[in-house]
């Protein structure tokens, strides 16, 4: 049942992936500047971010099987546009659409993933789901590359909405909800329920979006969120003007921060998820440990602009962005832990729409600096700069502020609780 959603947060970040990958072609055929180009990738994480809000009405009133069904055909639908008329206002609008559609997918995915796996098990499977990110640049991007300069960068548009249809089937077919993700029920005053059938009631929602481990973790992962979308929509562009790659060999090294992210998620999934089971607290699983790896990322993002050498400069931020987005994972699993069960999908559909807050400026702020600085390399390496100070500065409020034991209690106690 994993594999089933790790296959759509695959083909879901290949989307992402493909304006980046045929940035170059694009604007080369369409005549379009770095600056439009970095508009067209924050508008798709402006409606993504809207989108996220959707998540818990659609968990309320559909299956996460048949949400998802419908969401994954929406957004492999908006695909085909593309191939039929291309221009700026076209892939503008399209990229609208698609943020819109996938926005809610993420959470959604989260929650399918979380009905299979208890709170003290969900860092692996949360790895492996934002894993799934570097098996798309890893399996896809070198594909979608090779489509795109040997046929048209619209067949490669072609052939994700081609997967996309085939996971269609494979979920409908094979799909079963699991027992971690429970709908509440009333509280049970009269002691006569089972205790299969006890629930804990909803929370106010006040008091799971203003706790400290919340607010916090949702300003680390925003900045992340930023460095995600400037790799996004500027790496292999980066690697094509900035260093001197070929436009082949630029989008075939997308794969390396993707290798590096993938070693990182998948040991730190794992020995996290150990410790938790041999007693260490969720605060120094998945706040502090995270919090170094985001460190790390920052020291590596600060010092880029100072590495002349390509290959050097390509293994610095590959060992920046996996060290960088370790703390993505385990930081949803921790904010999964905050609330009930039933409201999982709201709890992190939210999480994800605000943290997607620093996907917005960040790919338009990156063309505007690539378009005004003195070269393209000076100005790539310029916004991964800041991204790095942001990344420092957020790790330290949640190294401060946040503790996901302490507000889960809070969160969760019994008083002032609401009927579902």
């Amino acid at each position: 049942m994993t594999a089933l959603v790790l296959f759509l947060y695959v083909i879901n970040y290949a989307d992402k992936a493909l304006l980046g990958i045929i940035a170059q072609p694009l604007s080369e055929d369409l005549g379009l500047d770095h600056t439009q180009i970095g508009l067209v990738g924050s508008v798709f994480y402006a409606t993504f971010t809207v989108g996220g809000f959707l998540a818990g009405p659609l968990a309320k009133y559909m299956t996460l099987r048949w949400a998802l069904v419908v969401l994954s055909l929406a957004w492999s639908a908006v695909m085909l546009p593309f191939v039929i008329t291309a221009g700026f206002v076209a892939l503008l609008v399209g990229r609208m659409l698609l943020g819109l559609a996938e926005g809610p997918a993420m959470a959604l995915m989260y929650t399918a993933t979380f009905s299979w796996h208890p709170p003290a098990k969900r860092g692996l499977p949360s790895a492996l789901l934002i894993g799934s990110a570097s098996i798309a640049k890893i399996a896809l991007a070198p594909v979608l590359t090779f489509l795109a300069i040997e046929y048209d960068w619209r067949s490669a548009f072609i052939a994700l909405f081609a997967l996309g249809m085939v996971w269609v089937l494979c979920w409908l077919l094979a799909w079963q909800e699991g027992p971690f993700t429970a709908v509440a029920v009333k509280n049970d005053s009269a002691g006569t329920a089972t205790d299969d059938m006890r629930t804990e009631p909803d929370v106010p929602w006040s008091r799971i979006l203003c706790s400290r481990t919340y607010v916090t973790s949702a300003i680390l992962v925003a900045v992340l969120s930023a460095l995600t979308t400037v790799v996004l929509t500027w790496l292999p562009s980066y690697f094509e003007q900035g260093l001197g790659y070929s436009r082949l060999e630029a989008g075939s090294l997308l794969v390396a921060p993707a290798i590096s992210a993938l070693v990182v998620f998948i040991i730190s999934g794992t020995v996290t998820d150990r410790m938790l089971q041999r007693g260490s607290s969720s605060r120094l699983v998945r706040n502090v440990v995270p919090c170094v790896g985001v460190m790390i990322c920052a020291v590596l993002l600060a010092v880029l602009p100072l590495i002349e050498t390509p290959v050097l400069a390509v293994t610095a931020l590959s060992l920046a962005y996996g060290c960088g987005t370790l703390a993505i994972p385990l930081v949803n699993a921790s904010i999964s832990e905050l609330c009930p069960p039933q409201q999982t999908a709201g709890t992190m559909g939210v999480f994800i729409a605000i943290a997607g807050i620093g996907s917005l400026a960040a790919p338009y702020v990156t063309g505007v600096l690539v378009d005004n600085a003195e070269t393209a390399a000076s100005g790539y390496t310029l916004a991964f700069q800041c991204i790095g100070i942001l990344a420092a500065i957020s790790a330290v409020l949640v190294l401060v502020f946040a503790n996901p034991d302490r507000d889960r209690k809070l969160v969760r106690r019994s008083d002032e609780s609401v009927p579902a």
